[in-house]
């Protein structure tokens, strides 16, 4: 357990927890919406530092992250609890507690042991990831800050409701992020997330304004997020207010957790949305989760040459040459793709 940052005092026995977008106010003796930070006698606490619940060694490609150091390992990392309600979680059994006092659990982690297991791995990053790693800020920053004096980059693969002050603090030792835009209607994000859209479209442009590498996640539901308007909507707000050489992910769906009457997503409509997104501008769109021809690899922009063939979450052929094309010299843009280490 350890004090919380970014939390005021308020009237009578309540704080507020500014450390997300819901601005939790919390009565002495209860926790917020994430379940993993409380309030005791007028002090909030961060109750899961320190308790690992999932650390892996994993490809950068998983996270997704395809143009940051391609082809590298990352050590991943994640506590219980989360600030999202999804319906279709794909990690409810570590994310989701089942109660407002479940006990918190994992396996004792100081962040130097993570930053030193990382190293021994031969990882070139830490990734906090699997739940959602805002509600395990104090921890993430610890071993962010301990991870780039060793050398490591930092990256988060989070849903965007950290709150501004929060980003600002952290983005001194963040290197990447992959931020799930999860529909692109206020109604979607009601109903399936428990959250606002709003709100990520906010963080999402202060990442790009805090210089964070960053690219884009949207995992297509079945009549839920895939229809045209709001695929139309994602693939213009990221190429006009992030940019066009920011890489969008259009994933499949499986039914899971809750939400099990929508069927697995077809490879047609992420092969539509790969279309909507370049007619909007982006120039990097991959297709994952599904068996697709060439879906997940990078071509060059300018020629449409492939730069990095990928199969899976395994690169399998990079041909940059010093973070450009080898047919017509254009740079692909992103971070670590001259093969630096």
């Amino acid at each position: 357990m350890r004090e919380a940052m970014f939390w005021t005092v308020e009237e009578g026995d309540k704080v507020r927890c500014d450390l997300c977008r819901f601005h939790c106010r919390i009565a002495d003796g209860h926790r917020g919406r994430c379940r993993v930070r409380e309030n005791r006698g007028g002090v909030l606490y961060s109750l899961n530092y320190g308790l690992a619940v999932a650390s892996h060694v994993d490809p950068i490609e998983k996270k997704p992250l395809f143009h940051f150091y391609p082809g590298s390992r990352s050590y991943s990392v994640a506590t219980v609890g989360c600030n999202f309600r999804c319906l279709h979680c794909q990690n409810a059994s570590i994310s989701q507690l089942d109660s407002p006092k479940a006990r918190i659990v994992g396996e004792v982690l100081s962040p130097q042991a993570i930053v030193d297991q990382a190293l021994a791995s031969d990882c070139r990053n830490i990734a906090y990831t699997y739940t959602e790693p805002t509600i395990f800020y104090e921890y993430a920053y610890d071993t962010a800050c301990l991870a780039r004096e060793a050398g490591l980059a930092n990256l988060f693969v989070s849903n965007g409701y950290i709150a501004e002050e929060p980003l600002r603090h952290l983005a001194t030792v963040l290197d990447a992020a992959n931020i799930d835009l999860k529909g692109f209607s206020n109604d979607f994000y009601r109903k399936v997330c428990g959250a606002e859209l709003e709100p990520v479209l906010e963080s999402l442009r202060l990442y790009r304004k805090l210089g964070i590498w960053l690219e884009v996640t949207t995992l297509l539901i079945p009549g839920y997020n895939d229809d045209e308007a709001q695929v139309q909507g994602a693939a213009e707000f990221i190429a006009n207010e992030l940019g066009v050489e920011t890489p969008w992910h259009v994933t499949a769906f499986y039914p899971t957790y809750r939400l099990t009457d929508a069927p697995p997503t077809p490879v047609s409509t992420l092969l539509k949305a790969q279309q909507i997104g370049q007619r909007a501008g982006l120039r990097y769109v991959y297709v994952g989760n599904v068996a697709s021809d060439g879906g997940e690899n990078t071509l060059c922009h300018q020629c449409g040459k492939t730069v990095i063939a990928r199969s899976g979450f395994d690169v399998v052929d990079n041909r940059l040459r010093q973070g450009g094309c080898p047919d017509c010299g254009t740079l692909v843009p992103g971070v670590g793709m001259d093969g630096s280490v």
